[in-house]
């Protein structure tokens, strides 16, 4: 029964990788904008594959504020909280509150039903580049990036590829360093109502084949953090796949 049950683990996971070699959308994190990011594009039959270098998805919203697992949305979110299954209750004024497990476990549910792939403990440590587009990624097991090791990373093509990895923004970094072609500002101190207003702004195409969303997108463009509060992070993905299916169509 070994034998079968080590065979049944590599044979299924090779198969799936080698299919994802190619691939419409790459997704560069598996927080929340990323993860909804790669559902709408789904739901439009557009393949998307998101690479997660953590053990677990869900960026930091898992931990809610300060490890209480709560987090805040605003009202012009509701629908898409509908549409995902995420409970919640009124706080006051336009804030609704939602348990912070609950939301990433639905909207992970979601977004791998939709038909996207979610690869954990990958990092991406370089972009695939033709003539002057960004065309895919470079990835290496993180365990390998966090050893030392010196082992040869693969490349993995697409169509586009989308900067979702948070505060560090590390795509878009790599390209600034090796190619010159865009500017990081960085991530600004905490304001939470000017940092939402900026992030859906924020959302774009900021080089030929590559587009930064959540807070990814914030800290490109200098835009200030905005800590347990999600609204903005979930239209921030869906923009970004409105943005990108709107081109690969």
């Amino acid at each position: 029964m070994e034998k079968i049950i080590t065979q049944a683990i590599i044979d299924s996971y090779l198969k799936e990788l080698l299919d994802n070699v190619e691939t419409d959308v790459i997704i560069c994190g598996a927080g929340p904008s990323g993860l909804l990011c790669g559902y709408y594009l789904a739901k439009e039959k557009i393949k998307v594959t998101i690479f997660e270098r953590h053990l677990k998805v869900g960026g930091g919203m898992p931990g809610g504020g300060i490890m209480f697992n709560k987090i805040a949305f605003q009202k012009e979110v509701l629908s898409i909280l509908d549409e995902i299954g995420i409970s919640y209750t009124h706080y006051k004024d336009d804030i609704y509150v939602a348990d912070s497990i609950e939301t990433i476990s639905c909207l992970t549910y979601k977004t791998v039903k939709s038909g996207v792939k979610i690869f954990n403990l990958f990092s991406v440590e370089d972009v695939v580049v033709r003539e002057n587009r960004v065309c895919g990624v470079v990835i290496n097991w993180t365990a390998v990036q966090q050893s030392s090791l010196h082992v040869d990373p693969i490349a993995i093509i697409s169509k586009y590829v989308v900067d979702a990895t948070g505060h560090d923004c590390e795509v878009a970094k790599i390209v600034e360093k090796k190619l010159g072609w865009i500017k990081v500002k960085g991530e600004q101190p905490m304001w939470a109502q000017r940092g939402e207003e900026a992030l859906l702004e924020n959302t774009k195409e900021v080089c030929p084949g590559l587009v930064v969303c959540g807070m990814a997108a914030n800290a490109f463009f200098g835009s200030y953090r905005m800590g347990a509060i999600f609204g903005g992070m979930f239209l921030s993905g869906k923009k970004a796949a409105e943005l990108i299916k709107s081109k690969i169509k």
